[in-house]
């Protein structure tokens, strides 16, 4: 495995998430930010952040498994989060899980979250980046 998660002594150790990925293998994939659109680039889940947050997570998946890897290489992501409040919490959680459930992986990777205005469709209510590192 090319990616190691840690939660180092000293720091708090998040169930959602964790502080720190160590990294090993011989290729650096940044990829860019995936939404909610299928292979045919059709929108999924309008309205349902859940959905979205899935939809991107698997597209993540894909995109890697086409170069010979897959989500257990990511070692971060960056989910940009439309109009971001902590209510909001339970449907990411609830996406994150759906996607890792279809992925059969441990979706539990260092994370930033941000909330912003607004992203590049009026449609999407989440765009998640990642870096992995690929064998």
């Amino acid at each position: 495995m090319a990616v190691e998660l840690i939660n180092p002594d000293g720091l708090p150790k998040p169930e959602m998430y964790r502080q720190m990925s160590v990294a090993t293998g011989s290729r650096l994939v940044f990829l860019a930010g995936q939404v909610a659109r299928d292979a045919e680039g059709n929108p999924v889940g309008a309205g349902d952040l859940a959905a979205q947050v899935e939809q991107a997570y698997v597209n993540i998946g894909t995109a890697l498994a086409g170069i010979g890897g897959s989500f257990d290489d990511v070692a971060k992501l960056t989910v940009y989060v439309v109009d971001w409040s902590t209510d909001k919490l339970p449907l990411l959680g609830e996406g994150v899980a759906r996607a890792a459930a279809r992925l059969g992986v441990d979706p539990v990777k260092p994370i930033t979250l941000l909330g912003v205005a607004a992203l590049g469709e009026p449609d999407l209510l989440v765009e998640v980046e990642a870096t992995a590192v690929v064998d």
